[in-house]
């Protein structure tokens, strides 16, 4: 079981935030004001297991495409742009200090919206170093954090290559989505798909959401959208595919995340094989000069 966000119809309301501290009664997080975004959450961690992300980005009127060069807009769209009146819809504006619109090149911006949480990868690289199994493996294929046993090691934390893990200061326990474990178990949604009122986050077998990725995908691309693309969606990536996959509107970087995510624990195997070859060496190495002084 898994997600598929949907964020070209995400409207940043972050009512999955919400129901997500609701529900698995995750702290406060502090809505600071970060000075960089009019997102108050700035990323994922122990006290934010959902995170909306607010991207300010470039566009051309007349284009779902950023980046579109001023001549390829539609005469009647900038004579449009030139004439009508600015309302104010409470976000960022590009108008100048005294309210004209001047050109469509200065209404030249688009929100990106997107609502991140654990990966739930096939190939969990937290799963791999947790030390005393706090870190399972569900039936639902889903990964999950026992408080009870988690000794606040924190070696889950630099593991995730998304960056997903936190630990929490009041408990000193590490913490992350558990996909609603217990919501699951008795046949019910996770709490942010129940709530998302556009249906951006989606939930449901992972082979039925990639299919109805690929559709949304198809239709995106149809429209002229031919910059958005999937994320998180590919058994075969560094990741082995992810229990939480994302239809994005640009490049993952853009979003804050790795473009080919690997797991970090790949190279463990052959790093403690040199380690182990070089340990041989070494005791080889002192057996010879202890059997040389000896004659």
């Amino acid at each position: 079981m898994g997600f598929f966000t949907d964020t070209s119809v995400c409207i940043g309301c972050k009512a999955c935030e919400v129901a997500c501290k609701e529900w698995n009664a995750v702290p406060e997080d502090g809505l600071t004001f970060t000075g960089m975004s009019y997102d108050n959450t700035a990323g994922l961690d122990a006290d934010s297991w959902r995170h909306v992300k607010f991207i300010e980005q470039p566009r051309r009127l007349g284009h779902q495409e950023a980046e579109v060069s001023v001549a390829a807009i539609p005469e009647q769209v900038v004579e449009a742009a030139s004439a009508r009146s600015p309302v104010s819809l409470g976000m960022p504006s590009p108008l100048s200090p005294d309210g004209s619109v001047g050109t469509a090149q200065d209404m030249d911006f688009r929100w990106l919206m997107a609502s991140d949480v654990c990966k739930h990868c096939t190939h969990a690289a937290c799963l791999d170093v947790c030390p005393t199994g706090s870190l399972f493996r569900t039936e639902f294929g889903t990964v999950v954090v026992q408080d009870d046993i988690c000794n606040g090691c924190g070696y889950c934390v630099p593991a995730c290559p998304f960056g997903v893990i936190g630990k929490r200061e009041t408990d000193g326990g590490a913490h992350k989505c558990t996909l609603c474990y217990d919501r699951l178990k008795v046949g019910q949604e996770p709490a942010c798909a129940k709530t998302c009122p556009t249906n951006s986050i989606q939930f449901g077998e992972l082979d039925e959401l990639r299919e109805r990725a690929a559709r949304r995908l198809g239709q995106l691309h149809e429209a002229g959208m031919t910059s958005a693309r999937l994320y998180g969606h590919d058994p075969d990536d560094g990741v082995g595919g992810t229990g939480s996959m994302f239809l994005l509107l640009d490049e993952p970087e853009v979003y804050g995340l790795p473009p080919d995510p690997v797991v970090t624990t790949r190279d463990l195997p052959a790093m403690w094989k040199h380690v182990g070859l070089a340990a041989a060496g070494l005791l080889v190495g002192l057996a010879a000069i202890t059997w040389g002084s000896r004659r």
